[in-house]
């Protein structure tokens, strides 16, 4: 099917007095362009949240016990793995937010866009034969890389294809596509959770990033058809702005745009560190606080099971272990037959940990879809910086609630979807609002500026809430006290708004 690209610009003029709804004013290009840019970033967000689900097993495996004296500092050097490994992919979401971001001005949105999905595809696929922890955050670095460029090419050639008054709209649907993302990842994580505790003799957590590799497919079906922007092309096509596309040096040099830049980065960086130091860490929250119920749940029914069968060995080995459940140090001293007892029900509750864990995060992801698609229907009618505000307050108030108070199943379904739909529609925010702040020839690479350079703040972030977790190690619970302490950082965001401009019914800079 040939498309042809000059469908991709729309006379907003023409369309000024036009009342249809948003939908009604997409041609056919509109429509295939917004499906390849969503589909893009929904494979984006599976990546990363088959990182988030998968993280705390390959943390595991990747970090032996051996060189740990006892099982509370074991799981303290497991937690810090991960949590090096989160802040090393955001550090190089960040770079490569960065660095494509530049490159989308220079060599257009399409060209990157199949660039960056080819590298974390890959890398994504390699992160499933990592041996240790350096090698495996390695790999993420390198999916970061991809990652981090995709979102603002992406949704610069979205903003720049759109009708004006279309244009929050399809960007808010596209943020709120990747939810589908995110809960593909956790049904994944679900199916392998169960097949785990089946006793399935495969790494469940290497599988998942196998099939994080899928959608490399992905950029071989829109290599040909799609276009670069009639805007783009304009500006590639003028021989004086050719010099200036993805100038950081431009972008500063500028003063409205580079205060736009700096006071969007602040902006950015709220939202981001909330999200990747607080938010993503709520499946490891309900993991942490159910391993002890779930332990005992599952060695009681093993334990009826040996009692039925009048297996008395069994009966002696698995009481020890429910006896371990709250002295956890005993497991050192148990002998070759009961440790090999212990790593198969180990599994068992493995796998059913995994069960609450992608629960959590369909759950965020349920309230995430409609608090994405309702900020960009919010922010065209009351406007940018009222919206951004409203959503900034409720994700301290929500993310504060969740890492207080959740401890129980019902408490995922209530709970968790309005802290998803909190946190998240910032997202559709920085989508629809960023792209509005900076011309044609610099827009990708004022987009990324703002959300990329808040990664860099955000990767330090893992490694503040590690060591909130340490010093709050005397408390039963110290992941909540650390998580409570991190939501702070959502009201940042609200300091900067009233400096930045509003942007509602206004075209794109040219």
């Amino acid at each position: 099917m040939h498309i042809d690209p000059s469908l991709s610009s729309s006379d907003d003029a023409s369309r000024a007095g036009d009342s249809r709804p948003w939908y009604k004013l997409l041609t056919r290009y509109h429509w295939f362009v917004l499906t390849v840019a969503a589909l893009g970033w929904l494979f984006d967000c599976l990546d990363q949240q088959l990182f988030i689900l998968a993280r705390p097993a390959a943390m595991k495996e990747l970090i032996p016990e051996d060189d740990y004296p006892d099982a509370r500092s074991l799981d303290l050097a497991r937690r810090h793995g991960g949590d090096i490994a989160t802040s090393i992919f955001i550090a190089g979401w960040a770079t490569g937010g960065l660095f494509f971001g530049m490159l989308g001005d220079r060599i257009g949105r399409a060209r990157t866009m199949i660039i960056t999905i080819l590298l974390y595809s890959l890398f994504t696929g390699l992160s499933s034969f990592a041996h240790g922890l350096w090698d495996f955050s390695l790999y993420r670095f390198l999916t970061g890389l991809g990652v981090g460029g995709e979102f603002a090419v992406g949704v610069a050639l979205v903003a720049e294809v759109m009708p004006t008054r279309a244009r929050p709209y399809t960007l808010g649907l596209l943020q709120a596509l990747s939810a589908i993302g995110n809960m593909s990842a956790a049904f994944i994580n679900l199916g392998l959770g169960i097949a785990e505790e089946q006793g399935m003799p495969y790494s469940p957590w290497r599988i998942m990033f196998l099939v994080g590799a899928v959608p490399a497919l992905l950029a071989l079906f829109i290599r040909r058809r799609l276009k670069e922007p009639e805007t783009w092309q304009k500006a590639a096509s003028n021989t004086i702005a050719t010099k200036h596309l993805g100038s950081y040096r431009d972008l500063f040099q500028d003063p409205m745009l580079r205060k736009h830049a700096l006071l969007g980065l602040v902006l950015g960086a709220s939202g981001v560190v909330g999200l990747w130091s607080v938010g993503f860490f709520s499946p490891d929250l309900i993991r942490y606080v159910q391993r002890k119920a779930m332990a005992t749940q599952v060695y009681e029914e093993q334990l009826a099971i040996a009692k039925q069968d009048q297996d008395t060995a069994r009966i002696s080995r698995i009481e020890s272990l429910l006896a371990s459940v709250n002295t956890p140090d005993l497991s050192r001293e148990f002998d070759e037959p009961t440790r090999q007892e212990q790593e198969t029900l180990e599994g068992a509750v493995n796998g059913r940990l995994s069960r609450w864990a992608s629960y959590t995060s369909i759950a965020i992801n349920i309230g995430a879809f409609f608090g994405m698609f309702g900020f960009g229907a919010l922010a065209q009618k009351i406007g940018r910086r009222p919206t951004f505000a409203i959503a900034l307050i409720a994700a301290f108030i929500s993310t504060v609630s969740v890492f207080w108070f959740l401890k129980d199943f019902w408490q995922i379904w209530v709970m968790v979807p309005v802290m998803g739909f909190c946190q998240l529609s910032l997202f559709a925010g920085y989508a629809i609002y960023f792209p509005e702040l900076f011309p044609t020839r610099l827009r990708s690479t004022g987009t990324s500026f703002c959300y990329n350079v808040g990664r860099f703040i955000a990767a330090f972030g893992p490694l503040v809430k590690s060591q909130l977790e340490s010093a709050f190690s005397e408390t039963a619970e110290p992941l909540r006290y650390a998580g409570v302490t991190m939501s702070l950082v959502f009201l940042i965001g609200l300091l900067v708004l009233p400096f930045l401009p509003e942007t509602r019914n206004q075209p794109l800079p040219d």
